[in-house]
């Protein structure tokens, strides 16, 4: 008979889905109870706050207490924020630093150069622009927000795979997770050898080979422990940046790297033997 089947339908499916954005909801606005002015709050509080029972409050805050989300007192058992959220916004907090100590350093970069410069910041398979400031020149190439590059001859992607081991460049580039048109195993093993030039000279260059009017030149930023961060990035036409002009730019880009490096509290890692 209809009425008494047993076999999920799909509304079914739907209505555990609607739940669980309910439990993820209410969750959230525990979290967002927490202040600045109160930093630490009780269950019965945070149930008045977030229209909840105290029950399901404490199941939210027992749950939230066991990803470090939320920390107990232990004399006054009221909750507060816990290092866990920290944790989370981690990667966040690392880019607003890049950042904000890139800006004035990109400004600086493109009045000198007469080109966009632009901050980018590594996904794991793509270089992200977080950061632009654009050419004054009418004719320019420019990086917008946001803006993905994910192909082997970009500037700035050389520059985050020539900080990977070899073995990881090749699994992204044979995976296609980064582009590379036409390579097979010579030309890989080949690229390679590219990376661990601009790993040694410290930027990298791409003279119209994604786009034959697009000229870029990129260099690394590295943290406290050496390690790459961002990358600063000069985009030009390529009509206004000759091979001669070239080595000048790479060197400002270059430059440019450094000094974010250094307002980072950053350091260059030393040459590998």
């Amino acid at each position: 008979m209809a009425g008494n089947t047993t076999e999920e339908s799909p509304d079914g499916a739907a209505n555990g889905s609607g739940r669980g954005m309910t439990v993820l909801r209410n969750g959230i606005g525990v979290l967002r109870t927490f202040s600045v002015d109160e930093p630490e709050l009780g269950v019965t509080e945070i149930a008045a706050r977030v229209g909840l029972h105290k029950s399901t409050v404490s199941r939210i805050l027992a749950t939230l207490e066991q990803d470090g989300l939320v920390e107990r007192d232990p004399s006054s058992r009221r909750f507060r924020l816990g290092l866990g959220v920290i944790a989370m916004a981690g990667p966040l907090l690392a880019d607003l630093d890049v950042r904000r100590a890139a800006y004035p350093v990109l400004q600086e970069l493109s009045h000198r150069t007469g080109e966009t410069a632009a901050l980018l910041v590594w996904n794991g398979a793509e270089a992200v622009c977080v950061e632009q400031v654009a050419s004054r020149h009418e004719v320019k190439h420019s990086t917008p927000l946001g803006t993905r590059y994910r192909t082997a001859a970009s500037s700035s992607v050389q520059v985050f795979l020539s900080e990977l081991p070899p073995e990881r460049v090749r699994a992204l580039l044979e995976s296609g997770a980064v582009a590379h048109p036409g390579y097979g195993d010579a030309a890989l093993d080949a690229y390679l050898a590219r990376l661990a030039e601009t790993a040694e000279r410290g930027y990298a260059v791409n003279y119209g080979e994604t786009s034959l009017e697009e000229v870029g030149v990129a260099a690394p930023v590295f943290d406290h422990r050496g390690e790459t961060v961002a990358s600063v990035l000069v985009s030009a036409p390529r009509f206004r940046v000759s091979a001669e002009h070239l080595p000048l730019v790479a060197d400002t880009v270059r430059e440019a790297a450094d000094q974010v490096t250094a307002r980072l509290g950053g350091r260059r890692p030393a040459p590998t033997a």
